[in-house]
This record gives C-alpha cells, sequence and structure tokens, in this order.
C-alpha cells in the first residue's frame, strides 16, 4: 500500500480543496474579492475584443455582418445553458469552476481563436469562449455574495460589476491606443488571452471560497460571523438543497432576470455594435469607435462604485433602480434622436455615452445586490441555482436580441464589406468622375460597347467633345469604375438606409428600459431607508439575543 508525502498531499489541496471553514478577516475577504473581480474583467476582455475589432475580422474572413452577429448569438446560447449548467456550484463550490476556467479560456483566446484557419473555425472556438464565460458568469457573483454581508452587497456587487465594464473599457482603451498600422487585429486578441493566463496564476494561487456550511445562511452584517459559524455545526446542507430549483422559479427571481436582461439590451449593443455604428454611420475610424467607448466604461465604472457605497449606506436599492432606470430612457432617447444627425460631434457622443455609463452604474449595482437578496429570501443555500437561472435568461436575451439585429439593421453588409473600397475608388477617381458627368451621353453610348471595341466613328467623336486626356483619366480610371459600378449603388442605398435603421434598434433598446421598471416592485427590499435602518436595528438586537444566548448555552 502506497501513501502520499504531507507535501504531495498539501500541493494537492491547494490546487483543488479551496474551502475555508472559518469566515476570513477583512484582508483575506478582501483579497478573495479582488482576485474575482479581477477574473471577471480578464473574462470579458477576451470575451468582447473581438467586438473591437469586428470590421477587420468581417474582411479578413469575408463574412457577411450577419455571419459575423450570428458568431454572438451561437456563442451566447452555448453560454446560456452552460449557465445552467453552473447552478451545481451549490453543490461542487464556486472556486475552481473560476479558476480552471479562466485557464481554457486563456489559452483558447490565445492561441486557438486568434490563428483560426476559416471562419468557421473562428465561430467554433468563440462558442467554446462562451460555453465557459457562462459558467463564470454565475460562479464568480455567487463568489462575491458569499463573502459580502447584505449590509455591504451593493458596493460589493458594484465592484463585481465593474469585472465587464473595465473588461469592456479594456478592450477599447487597447485598441483605441495599439490598433493602427503596426498591430492586427490578431495581436489585440492575443494580448486579452495572455490577460487571462496570468489571472489564472494569480487564482490559483491566492483563491478560496466558504465551505457550504457558511455560505448557506444569510449574513446582514460581519457582526454575524460568531452566530453564521456555530449555526453551521448543526446545518445539513443536502436537506438545504432540496428543491432549489423549484424554489427559484418564482416571479421575483425570473421576472427580475428577464427585466434587468432587456433593460441591458443598449450595454448589449454597445459591446457588439458600437464600433460598426459610428464606422458606417459616421465615419468614424475603429480606433475612434472605440475611444467614444471609453468615456462610457469610464463613467460607468465610477458610477458602480459610487452608487453601491451610497445603496449601502442608506441600506435601499429600489430608488436608487427607479432613479438610474428613468434617467437610462432620458439620455437613450437623446442619443436616439442623434442618429440620424450626420454632423453630431464627437464630444456630443462622448457626452451622451458618459450619462449612459452614469444612468447604467445607477441601476445596475444596486439590482444585483436586490436580486441576490430576493434568492437569499427563498433559499440562501441555492444562490448559484438562483444565479444560474439569471444567467441562463440574460445569455438567451443576449443571443435573441442578436439575431434579431440583422433583421432590423440590414444595410450594414454593404457598407463593411464594400463601403471603403467605394469609397477610395470615388476618390482615385474624382477626375474621372468629372469628365464622365460633363459629357454623359458620349460615355452611356461607349459603355455599351466592350473596352476598345466602340466603332471608330464613335471613337474619334468622343475625342472631339471629351478631348484625349480626359479619355486617358477615364481609362486609366477603369478599375476604380469597375468597382463603382458594381457595388457603388448598392452602397449608396445601404448608406442612406443606416442611420434610421440603427435609430429603429434604439428605439427596440428604449422599449426594454421601460420594461425594466415594473419588475423593480417586486424584488426584495425597502424603499424608505427610514424603514430599512429600523429593520437593521431589529437584526442587531436579534444578534445580540442570539450570541448571548449561544454563550451561556453549556457546551
Amino acid at each position: 500500500m502506497t501513501t502520499s508525502s504531507p507535501q504531495t498531499a498539501t500541493l494537492a489541496a491547494r490546487i483543488w480543496d479551496r474551502q475555508l471553514t472559518h469566515y476570513p478577516e477583512n484582508s483575506k475577504r478582501y483579497l478573495y474579492l479582488a482576485i474575482v473581480v479581477l477574473a471577471t474583467i480578464s473574462l470579458y476582455y477576451q470575451l468582447y475584443v473581438q467586438f473591437a475589432v469586428a470590421t477587420p475580422i468581417i474582411t479578413h474572413y469575408k463574412m457577411t455582418f450577419t455571419f459575423f452577429v450570428y458568431i454572438s448569438v451561437i456563442g451566447n446560447a452555448v453560454g446560456a445553458f452552460s449557465s445552467l449548467l453552473a447552478g451545481l456550484a451549490d453543490r461542487w463550490g464556486r472556486a475552481n469552476l473560476v479558476i480552471y476556467g479562466l485557464l481554457i479560456t486563456g489559452l483558447l483566446v490565445t492561441f486557438a481563436l486568434p490563428h483560426a484557419p476559416n471562419k468557421w473555425a473562428f465561430v467554433v472556438l468563440s462558442a467554446l469562449v462562451g460555453f465557459v464565460e457562462g459558467i463564470i458568469l454565475v460562479a464568480t457573483p455567487a463568489l462575491v455574495r458569499d463573502f459580502s454581508p447584505q449590509l455591504g452587497r451593493a458596493s460589493a456587487m458594484g465592484y463585481w460589476t465593474m469585472g465587464p465594464v473595465i473588461g469592456s473599457l479594456v478592450v477599447t482603451v487597447v485598441t483605441s491606443n495599439t490598433f493602427h498600422g503596426s498591430t492586427t487585429w490578431q495581436d489585440e486578441i492575443v494580448f486579452a488571452g495572455i490577460s487571462g493566463l496570468v489571472v489564472f496564476v494569480l487564482a490559483i494561487v491566492g483563491l478560496r471560497e466558504l465551505s457550504p456550511r457558511l455560505r448557506d445562511q444569510i449574513m446582514v452584517s460581519l457582526r454575524d460571523r460568531a452566530l453564521v459559524e456555530a449555526r453551521a455545526k448543526g446545518l445539513d446542507t443536502e436537506q438545504a438543497l432540496r428543491g432549489h430549483w423549484r424554489q427559484m422559479f418564482r416571479l421575483d427571481v425570473v421576472g427580475s432576470a428577464f427585466a434587468i436582461s432587456v433593460f441591458l439590451l443598449l450595454y448589449f449593443a454597445a459591446v457588439g455594435s458600437f464600433v460598426i455604428y459610428f464606422t458606417t454611420v459616421f465615419g468614424y475610424s475603429v480606433a475612434r469607435s472605440n475611444a467614444v467607448l471609453n468615456w462610457y466604461w469610464a463613467a460607468n465604472a465610477v458610477s458602480l462604485v459610487v452608487v453601491g457605497l451610497i445603496s449601502d449606506r442608506l441600506k435601499v436599492r429600489k430608488p436608487f433602480m427607479l432613479i438610474g432606470g428613468l434617467a437610462s430612457m432620458a439620455v437613450l432617447i437623446v442619443f436616439a434622436l442623434r442618429a440620424t444627425e450626420p454632423k453630431t460631434g464627437y464630444y456630443t457622443f462622448a457626452l451622451l455615452a458618459a450619462g449612459i455609463g452614469i444612468a447604467g452604474g445607477f441601476t445596475y449595482a444596486p439590482w444585483m445586490a436586490s436580486f441576490t437578496e430576493t434568492v437569499e429570501k427563498h433559499n440562501p443555500a441555492a444562490t448559484a441555482t438562483g444565479l444560474a437561472i439569471w444567467g441562463w435568461i440574460i445569455r438567451l436575451v443576449v443571443a435573441v436580441s442578436a439575431a434579431c439585429l440583422p433583421l432590423v439593421v440590414t444595410s450594414v453588409t454593404p457598407l463593411v464589406g464594400h463601403g471603403a473600397q467605394v469609397a477610395e475608388a470615388a476618390k482615385e477617381a474624382g477626375p474621372a468622375l468629372a469628365v464622365i458627368k460633363a459629357h454623359p451621353q458620349v460615355f452611356a453610348e461607349l459603355g455599351k460597347y466592350p473596352a476598345g471595341q466602340a466603332p471608330a466613328a464613335l471613337q474619334q467623336r468622343a475625342a472631339q467633345e471629351v478631348g484625349l486626356p480626359g479619355l486617358a483619366a477615364v481609362q486609366k480610371a477603369g478599375p476604380q469604375l469597375a468597382v463603382l459600378t458594381k457595388y457603388g449603388t448598392t452602397v449608396e442605398r445601404a448608406a442612406k438606409k443606416n442611420p434610421s435603421q440603427w435609430q429603429h434598434w434604439w428605439w427596440v433598446c428604449l422599449g426594454g428600459e421601460i420594461l425594466f421598471v415594473p419588475f423593480i416592485f417586486v424584488m426584495a427590499g425597502r424603499w424608505s431607508p427610514r424603514r430599512a435602518r429600523e429593520d437593521a436595528e431589529a437584526h442587531e438586537r436579534m444578534l445580540e439575543q442570539e450570541l448571548s444566548r449561544l454563550t451561556h448555552e453549556p457546551a
């Protein structure tokens, strides 16, 4: 019989067994939360980077816009069902799902995705990344919930939500500063993958999680620590999980998850389509389009943290969700109206993007706190189950909305596929076009014949009316004129339709924000800070009584 050495056993424990039997002190708790936030930032950097370089990817693989959008549809559909699978984190734990998920995505994004041999391989690899993302989407907020008592939940969720936001900000900052002549879209994807591998190393060394007996309880404040640990000794974790899926299929859980998903339609559009929107409607470069998004993500990140802190201070969530929802509608209306105003300035869009980000932060950090508290109200042991339902719904909504976008915005494919080519051809053929415009009848007749095969009399008349320099200019611009003949009309029509079609989609996003508001009222939590403070004081009195009873009980 062989036995493992203590060193081997310790190494195996550190690699796989990450459960804490005691609630950690603040310094370690903050460390675990920081690693979770870093993991989320890196994950979304890897997930979103392809959208920041969408135009060159579409060109490289000769995709249509619709095909590129359906890459996102497939990835989110796969992620929806992997999110449901992550509901098993209530039994399996959370930390290892995050750690080894980071390893898989880091390897895929660094070594596989940028070297996909064709567009179908790119689809499959993107779907694999989406599958892992769906799991981590559930596991990371579950960890944040475990390590943050209710009275600090909004600020903790604000920091967690900074993961997708700062991940998006990293994407736009990096691409707007590096994606120029010397770098390729493949380089941008590799940069993101390397970040994932770096964070994986940090996580495998430093990340831990609470044992089921600790995390399966409601913790209102840090002062509950002794009571939670005392109760953990007699907690039946298997009993706590019985019927946990059924307990989560309620209006305040499912309805709220759907409501926030449709509220975020504009956010999903910002991630996946803002670069294409600004490049095709307003003629921005990829770098300039990402620079606009920098304003959005930066403002959103600050708002998430500040509003989370204030929400915890006042002990209410719902007023912030309502203010954020109404403000989001107001800013979106102004933004949508700009879609058909081609002279709108860069800084106007920058300020509107910042306004969208601030309003979104007002809404989302308090919502995440309220949602986890709503789940806890039904069963604190089923936190990952409730978050799995949220992850499933939000990914399905993203997939459906992405599938619908090309049906509304039909003009993007010709603009992305041939817009730049037509613009360049028109620029180079400018002198020739001026000659043709000055003598339309002559060139209409010449166009009836293959080049150089017009009747001699027609060629002689053309030389007399147009002049030899004019004919030479037209002949020299033959390739450019061919491009304009083949694609020019299609691109011109698409350019005229494009702004109004995008505006229609912004109105769809507005409808999602309107639908969000009624579901605020079904969630857990108070509207009045005074009533919330009274609840906290009553909990403190109960805590003192319970601790006193435990202290005086015989061992």
